[in-house]
């Protein structure tokens, strides 16, 4: 694949990406926009393509996406949490110890050293968790494979759940590729590049994603300007974030990553089903669907959830406003837990 010209990659990506998306568009796949790129990215990356997405337009992709959740959220959502607030909270920390002990076990019975095993499980978004997990002594390489490793299987487990729970009629509204543009979709790409912007300047973990929802939510809840994120774009920013996170799939990190490959597999698994309970739980005490709970409770990146649960019946509201509340609560204790797990996990730990 490398001996390829970049030319020649990019028109295998872009082709291979439509035809896979569309395949499983005509399959009624939630998220199919997204699976298709990065099945397609996942490929080429282990067959040694150099391909790279460019930062920015992966950034931008995130910014796209804090629009489109903007459209949804609004103060009403604040109502459930704060009347089921010990729920929620119970909820989150059983999500936490969920992903401390898969990092606990993943380090004792693997080779990872503890801060690499640590930040490699945790399950807040997967860019915010690679770009702190340097600062911590972790190995970059290998928590960026782990993490997007996982988003790979919670967005197709989460694809293939959806699809079986809701059924054709989950797509069966048409979709209008490209309606008229208004004032709005001028309001929406200052949001978005500003958001964008300001996020990354202001280092806001998901800030790309999170601040341009947030704003864009004040100004479409208010009235005061209505966001328009026409399909062709939303279509655009999920293939940009499956290609990032496919394309992240090296020969050479792989190869790193072998020897540990069937624990980090097996911890990824534990971990869905662990997340998976807690959303059981959730809809017995509160009023909603399981999908609308599986997704919030989803241990995916915060943007792969959005995409999914954007293409299926399921209040994105409440699911957007649980996954925000867990990544900020895996950032402050991150550092802590993998100190914990540094010291404690290894087997060799109480000879040293």
């Amino acid at each position: 694949m490398d001996s390829l010209s970049l030319r020649t990659q990019w028109m295998l990506l872009l082709v291979a990406s439509v035809l896979l998306g569309v395949l499983f568009q005509s399959f009624h796949v939630p998220a199919a926009l997204l699976l298709g790129p990065m099945i397609v990215g996942v490929v080429m990356g282990l067959s040694g393509a150099s391909l790279r997405i460019n930062k920015r337009f992966f950034l931008l992709a995130q910014a796209v996406l804090g629009c489109m959740i903007a459209q949804t959220l609004s103060p009403s959502i604040l109502t459930p949490l704060l009347q089921d607030w010990p729920v929620v909270v119970a909820v989150l920390m059983l999500t936490l110890a969920a992903s401390g002990l898969s990092g606990f076990l993943l380090v004792r019975f693997s080779d990872l050293p503890g801060p690499t095993g640590a930040w490699g499980s945790s399950p807040g978004g997967a860019s915010a968790m690679v770009a702190m997990a340097g600062d911590f002594g972790a190995d970059v390489r290998l928590v960026a494979f782990m993490q997007y490793l996982r988003v790979l299987f919670v967005a197709t487990a989460a694809a293939i759940v959806a699809r079986i729970g809701l059924g054709d009629p989950a797509h069966s509204v048409s979709q209008v590729w490209f309606p008229p543009l208004n004032q709005g979709f001028l309001i929406t790409l200052g949001v978005m590049f500003a958001g964008a912007w300001l996020g990354t300047r202001l280092r806001i973990p998901s800030g790309a994603l999170l601040l341009p929802a947030l704003v864009g939510a004040g100004l479409h809840s208010s009235g005061v300007a209505l966001l328009q994120v026409p399909e062709w774009l939303l279509a655009l920013a999920y293939a940009l974030i499956g290609w990032s996170v496919g394309l992240r799939f090296t020969r050479p990190v792989f190869l790193l990553a072998l020897r540990t490959l069937p624990q980090m597999i097996v911890s990824i698994i534990g971990l869905m089903l662990l997340c998976g309970g807690s959303a059981w739980l959730l809809t017995r005490v509160l009023h909603i669907d399981l999908m609308t709970a599986y997704l919030a409770t989803s241990p995916g990146g915060l943007d792969t959830v959005a995409i999914i649960a954007a293409g299926s019946r399921v209040d994105i509201a409440f699911v957007m406003a649980l996954q925000t509340l867990r990544l900020f609560i895996i950032l402050l204790t991150g550092p802590a837990l993998a100190r914990f797990i540094s010291r404690y996990a290894h087997p060799r730990a109480g000879a040293n």
